[in-house]
């Protein structure tokens, strides 16, 4: 029997190499989505399509509405921070940052795992090309399989959990060409943080660029619709 493993699923770019990765190691995969208020819900389309593309198990869209915390320019009225270069990404934490989002996706992963009966979670986080979140470094990833061992009854009953972050010490050009050499098709995700009311890329946001630069790097033509 395949070994089960829950893949936080985005719909975004790295997202989307992570999980082609999970199912190239012969999981069976259990795609988890949060609508947990983004302005950029349109990643939730993309899901959808890729999850049935991949061929998953089973996909849920859990709804989660951190958008009452506020907080964070991808849930709340606060403007994206367009046409910044990597330097100014990384100098400090973005107003992008979502609090405790990869905690509490974690936390809900790990609840959902251990329900199917599965120890091993995936999650597309990067701490190369983009380190200003302090939820996508390894110290937390780590910390969190600490916390899964410790908080499950799988754990304490001696099963191993694994918080699988792939893409960690990848830069955005090796992401890029290891998603499309698994056959990912990278027309069908979705990065943008401030798309147009048809789901086309701003081209200036963080994400944007960073991906953008990513395709270039690795000698490719973004597939995305661009504003």
């Amino acid at each position: 029997m395949k070994r089960k493993a829950v893949v936080l699923f985005s719909g975004g770019l790295d997202s989307s190499t992570t999980l082609a990765i999970a199912k190239a190691e012969g999981f069976e995969i259990y795609a988890l989505s949060f609508s947990y208020g983004q302005r950029h819900d349109f990643e939730l389309d993309a899901a959808a399509k890729l999850s049935r593309e991949f061929g998953v198990k089973q996909h849920v869209v859990l709804p989660l509405d951190v958008a009452a915390f506020g907080g964070s320019a991808l849930t709340s009225d606060i403007p994206v921070p367009k046409s910044r270069s990597v330097k100014e990404m990384n100098d400090s934490i973005p107003v992008t940052y979502v609090p405790a989002r990869n905690t509490v996706f974690l936390s809900l992963a790990m609840g959902w795992a251990e329900s199917v009966g599965a120890c091993d979670i995936f999650i597309g986080v990067n701490a190369v090309d983009y380190s200003g979140y302090p939820d996508c470094r390894p110290a937390f990833i780590e910390a969190f399989e600490h916390v899964a061992q410790l908080a499950t009854k799988s754990g304490v009953e001696g099963e191993q959990w694994k918080i699988h972050a792939p893409l960690i010490h990848m830069t955005k050009a090796e992401i890029v060409r290891k998603g499309t050499e698994l056959g990912v098709d990278y027309g069908l995700t979705h990065t943008c943080y401030d798309p147009d009311e048809q789901g086309r890329a701003c081209g200036q946001c963080d994400a944007c660029l960073l991906r953008l630069q990513g395709f270039a790097e690795a000698g490719l033509s973004d597939p995305a619709e661009y504003q």
